[in-house]
């Protein structure tokens, strides 16, 4: 045999081998496993998937990766609703789709949707309902604002409905409760604080982008609280 061509099998081998293939960094591996599984057949990450469940381009700013890890270890028991399957997970590939979903914060765009020269011929309000919807607002508020998505320890156990902003904010003070972000009060104590907050959206949008979503909320009527989601949030 030639001399040459044992190290050269052994190193075809080595290459093929499940610990040369996986890449050291959690991240890769989850996006590996994001794209492996399928979860992009219904969920959009940049231009990469599909918009049928939400989008999770911005899901690293608006969710804890501890609520991304109770969300993928099993999606009924936070949201009995979803129609997000349980995978199942091992521990490891869990740990890796929620490094990689946790470090989605927007990079994935080569524009952003609000940014496109369509979207900035439109009025304010509709580039906000824009806004709203691709940095996942809509992920906790639901479609038009009317709430209704699950959370732990608050009264109702349930996200508040936008609906009625114009009754409780002005404009300025609406602007400024995006920018600062919101803690929900427990409404127990004694238990654990809610997984969902709103994030300083100020530390991710600029001060127009704020003030169009504050034109779109100013849209919402209460005639839609009551309307249902046209697909499950995650």
């Amino acid at each position: 045999m030639n001399r040459w061509l044992i190290p050269a099998l052994l190193l075809a081998l080595a290459a093929c081998s499940p610990q040369s293939s996986s890449p050291s960094d959690p991240v890769a591996r989850g996006e590996r496993d994001f794209n492996g599984l399928g979860c992009v057949k219904c969920h959009a990450i940049g231009d990469n998937g599909h918009p049928w469940g939400p989008d999770l381009t911005m899901l690293g700013v608006r969710k804890s990766s501890d609520w991304i890890e109770t969300g993928l270890k099993d999606p009924h028991a936070w949201n009995p609703k979803t129609v997000m399957p349980n995978f199942n997970l091992t521990d490891g590939t869990r740990a890796d789709l929620v490094a990689y979903l946790s470090a989605q914060k927007g990079q994935a765009w080569k524009v952003k949707p609000w940014e496109t020269a369509e979207a900035a011929a439109m009025p304010a309000a509709d580039r906000g309902r824009i806004i709203f919807n691709a940095v996942g607002c809509v992920s906790c508020h639901a479609k038009d604002g009317y709430g209704g998505y699950p959370n732990n320890n608050v009264p109702g156990g349930l996200v508040n409905s936008l609906t009625k902003v114009t009754e409780g904010y002005s404009k300025d003070e609406l602007h400024q409760k995006l920018k600062g972000g919101a803690i929900p009060i427990p409404d127990d104590s004694s238990k654990p604080a809610p997984m969902l907050v709103m994030p300083k959206w100020g530390d991710t949008l600029n001060e127009k982008e704020i003030a169009a979503v504050v034109e779109y909320l100013y849209t919402l009527n209460p005639k839609v609280a009551g309307a249902k989601p046209s697909k499950d949030d995650f």
